[in-house]
């Protein structure tokens, strides 16, 4: 569990007692590639931990698959309508290779919280830098070119490139696949 507990630490300091109480409460689990862990429309009350693999978030909208965001070693992912409404969510979460996870309920998680409030801080903070992350994906489809959305993506993220289908990531910049192969023909792409 190195990569869940280190990227738990970055964002606030969690104790051992806490983190010890955390993952006592953890199930595995083990998805193969092109799973779909979290069902839009279905109520799912668990939040995964991944240890090892890498998933994408999305929507449908008219029949087409829209990405909304990719979580990869020491992220979590859940349907935030089932972690803060407990309402079946919108998005779909799908495993890009094979993915270990570490999951918890929801209601567990919510009775760590109460008794430990340095895991409530680690949340509180995570959900912070999350929205800052989505407000920023937001003002840059509204602000930026195509071009340097691509750009920012490379420089923030460069692993997705080797590791997901370049159709998810054109569907997460907001534009075509085939505007991101004539922007990555024109010489701005990943060396």
């Amino acid at each position: 569990m190195e990569n869940i507990i280190r990227k738990i630490r970055m964002y606030y300091p969690v104790s051992d007692e806490a983190l010890e109480a955390l993952v006592c409460l953890f199930e595995r689990f083990v998805f193969p590639s092109k799973t779909i862990i979290i069902h839009a429309g279905k109520l799912d009350r668990k939040v995964y931990f991944i240890e090892k693999g890498i998933t994408r978030s999305y929507v449908l909208h008219n029949g087409k698959q829209i990405t909304t965001w990719f979580s990869k070693e020491g992220d979590t992912a859940c349907g935030s309508w089932d972690l803060y409404r407990h309402k079946a969510g919108f998005e779909y979460v799908e495993t890009l290779e094979e993915t270990i996870t570490y999951s918890i309920s929801i209601g567990q998680l919510n009775e760590l919280y109460r008794s430990y409030i340095d895991l409530a801080n680690w949340m509180r903070v995570l959900q912070q830098e999350n929205f800052l992350r989505l407000q920023d994906i937001h003002i840059r489809r509204l602000n930026w070119s195509a071009q340097k959305r691509y750009e920012h993506l490379t420089k923030e993220c460069p692993e997705l490139f080797q590791r997901v289908n370049l159709g998810y990531i054109a569907s997460f910049l907001g534009i075509t696949q085939q505007s991101l192969s004539r922007i990555r023909a024109n010489g701005h792409f990943l060396t």
